[in-house]
């Protein structure tokens, strides 16, 4: 193992630590008066910090934040001071607080300077599109067929498709997304929040926005049959090679004439037109004009889907991956609050809509590195090191699959040979595996690196970039702008955006990347939050749910690593304890603690009693899983896994059997806060509630997480996934 010594600290990287007081048995062994308290960081990374107070006591069952104020060169542990409390230990509002504090995030509301700067949309006062920008964009409201396509409940749509026939007979492809920077100036209040926050934050039950919600769910969200702005790519297209001729690009004018949800249009393309009364914008016509404008729209739907395997295929031929990830769309109740996650049948034009953003974020970054090729922004994902896929190979070998990592485009020609007819999480872990593999893909300024390391090696394409999200990402503003900023040079007119040279960009690229990581890491420590209050007041010995199937995918020295699907849960369950018996499993779906030993080869691991009984777990077995919490004082609980039995558990309830795993985890969701309420409502009628309520950390009440899922990849797998963000 290299090794190292640190010689200097060139800059301290203090922040806010949040800590746990120690108990009162605790505090009395410290000193009966003592003033100076040890206390515990929720990090298991930091050391204990030494605070001066004398509410120790009065503290000990809050979570609290603290900041370093020294660290003296002889003593092991640091000087800090008390700041505030969060909540009490276990409520779910001072465990989410915990977290955005841990992650550096802000959830303040957006102040009144920032707000002022928005404009006005009321039933008083409603918000229309200007006679100058009619003047200085083009506009496609009574030429062009616009649609959107997103999830059924979907309010904040920042991008529409529209494809329709040129005069020479060639086709107009066209992806029209919100513009933004056209209510967010350069430096004003709301860009440099923007800018700080960088990204829109998903928690397990809530989100926090990066911009005010009269930009991210109306005014710059393109609903149907409304005016709305927006910053176009337009492509003519051979009519029948579907090979691209030319390109536009600018800010345009645009009225979607259709919100369309997946299966609807999906229902249109498969050529089921009863599925036009679950569509609100039909209801109102004719049946003569209904009937015209349905065939209209189905043309546009089967041609765009066209395309879009046209390019599909293209990427596919230079060794794009398609890694795993399920797609699901969100029941909301009249109060916007979480109802029902349904995982999403994977369909068609699920795919026909991301192979149109990622081929305009293709080409705005060709467009915007040709203009600034020193200072524009875009996403590089470089290749793995070989290495790094030793554990993959290894594991596909196991069930008789070769894996070929030299290229991308062997590896996806590999994986999509590697199906076990009998047990399609096999696939689908090996998918996963192969993501855990990868770096993470990142922001960067063109100025800092040699073109040959632009390629984003999951997409397979040359430059890539982030253009169709501006709602909810603060790098696809800072490309919306070079975008402009590239059309007013190729028109030599006067460029109005006042660009980030290489050196403010690429450190501009660095605080991105650094929120986005904490984005992810939030995330997915708010689901193992719920996961563990879930399981928490849970008899794992009685309780059905406390028992699942589980697959084995990784061998290690003492156990072994298991993926629960039922769940979504993934963790190492021990063969061997903290005394050093190892697991014997009999045949009553029964296991307990022996002396003996374990003998581990790469794909399997073999414990033997002293009494010469043995248990043999391979790769990719299915294994019957009890859960559990560990439950934690001073940092987070953890979910716990006990192997019960060698056998794949075939649970007494049939029914549980075909619930989704992402179902159960909405369930969950909603299980867990149920709790909560009930919990607070029993302190109220006792009259003591905690003083640190946590509203101040509800920016966004109701809206939730599950909102964008569409975006995101399935939480079941969100551990390796988070790396391989596009």
């Amino acid at each position: 193992m290299p090794t190292g010594r640190v010689v200097g600290i060139l800059q301290k990287n203090w922040r806010d630590y949040v800590v746990t007081f120690p108990s009162k048995e605790e505090v009395q062994s410290q000193g009966k008066n003592a003033q100076k308290i040890l206390v515990t960081p929720w990090d298991y990374r930091i050391p204990k910090i030494r605070i001066s107070t004398q509410q120790a006591e009065a503290l000990q069952d809050f979570r609290v934040v603290v900041r370093i104020d020294s660290w003296e060169t002889t003593s092991v542990y640091p000087n800090g001071h008390f700041v505030r409390v969060l909540g009490r230990i276990g409520d779910l509002e001072g465990e989410i607080a915990t977290i955005l504090v841990e992650n550096s995030i802000s959830v303040v509301p957006f102040s009144e300077a920032q707000m002022c700067e928005m404009p006005v949309n009321t039933p008083e006062n409603p918000w229309k599109v200007s006679p100058k920008e009619e003047r200085e964009r083009k506009d496609l409201r009574n030429t062009h067929l616009v649609f959107s396509i997103d999830p059924k409940g979907c309010e904040d749509v920042d991008d529409t498709l529209s494809v329709r026939t040129l005069a020479n007979g060639n086709l107009e492809l066209g992806v029209h997304i919100a513009d933004v920077t056209h209510f967010v100036t350069p430096n004003s209040y709301i860009d440099v929040e923007a800018r700080t926050r960088a990204t829109t934050y998903y928690l397990a039950d809530r989100r926090y926005d990066m911009l005010p919600s009269i930009l991210s769910a109306d005014l710059c969200s393109l609903l149907g049959g409304v005016d709305r702005y927006a910053v176009s790519v337009m492509w003519e297209l051979d009519k029948t090679s579907y090979e691209i001729k030319k390109v536009w690009y600018g800010r345009t004018i645009i009225r979607s004439a259709y919100k369309l949800f997946y299966e609807a249009a999906q229902e249109l393309l498969d050529g089921n037109f009863s599925i036009v009364d679950d569509i609100p914008e039909f209801k109102v016509l004719e049946e003569q004009s209904r009937q015209a404008k349905l065939e209209e729209l189905v043309w546009a739907i089967g041609k765009l889907t066209d395309i879009a395997r046209h390019i599909r295929a293209k990427r596919d031929r230079c060794g794009a991956l398609e890694l795993e990830g399920v797609e699901v769309r969100v029941q909301l109740d009249d109060k916007k609050n979480i109802h029902d996650l349904i995982p999403k049948q994977p369909l068609e034009v699920h795919e026909t809509v991301a192979e149109c953003m990622i081929l305009a974020n293709h080409w705005v970054a060709k467009k915007i590195w040709e203009s600034f090729p020193h200072q524009a922004l875009l996403r590089q994902h470089p290749p793995p090191h070989q290495e790094f896929f030793s554990e993959l190979r290894e594991c596909a070998k196991a069930k008789g699959f070769f894996i070929d990592t030299r290229s991308n485009k062997t590896l996806a020609d590999s994986l999509d040979r590697a199906h076990d007819p009998s047990d399609p999480l096999v696939n689908k872990l090996l998918r996963s595996m192969a993501t855990q593999a990868m770096s993470n893909a990142l922001y960067f300024s063109t100025g800092s690196c040699a073109e040959e390391e632009f390629r984003h090696y999951g997409l397979a394409l040359d430059k890539y970039t982030h253009f169709t999200s501006p709602i909810r990402r603060y790098s696809d503003i800072v490309v919306h702008r070079l975008l402009m900023a590239a059309i007013s040079k190729d028109k030599k007119m006067e460029m109005k955006e006042n660009l980030f040279s290489n050196k403010d960009l690429e450190e501009l690229c660095r605080h991105i990347n650094n929120r986005n990581r904490a984005a992810q890491h939030s995330q997915k420590q708010s689901t193992e939050l719920f996961q563990c209050m879930y399981f928490k007041d849970k008899d794992s010995e009685t309780e059905e749910r406390c028992m699942a199937d589980g697959i084995i995918y990784s061998i290690r020295t003492n156990g072994v690593l298991v993926f629960i699907p039922r769940f979504g849960i993934k963790g190492a369950a021990y063969l061997r304890n903290k005394d050093g018996l190892v697991i014997s499993c009999g045949p009553e779906n029964s296991a307990e603690w022996m002396p003996g030993s374990l003998q581990r080869s790469q794909n399997k691991i073999t414990s033997t009693t002293a009494g010469g009984q043995s248990v043999t777990f391979h790769l990719f077995d299915h294994v019957t899983v009890r859960i559990s919490v560990q439950v934690l004082r001073c940092h987070s609980d953890t979910i716990r896994l006990e192997i019960i039995s060698n056998k794949p558990y075939m649970t007494p309830n049939p029914e549980l059997c075909h619930q989704s795993s992402l179902l159960l985890k909405s369930e969950l969701v909603k299980e867990v806060t149920r709790s909560v309420e009930e919990a607070q409502l029993a302190q109220e009628v006792k009259g003591k509630v905690p003083q640190e309520e946590c509203q101040e950390y509800c920016q966004t009440k109701g809206r939730s997480l599950y909102s964008l899922l569409e975006e995101i990849r399935d939480l079941a797998l969100l551990d390796v996934s988070d790396s391989y963000a596009l």
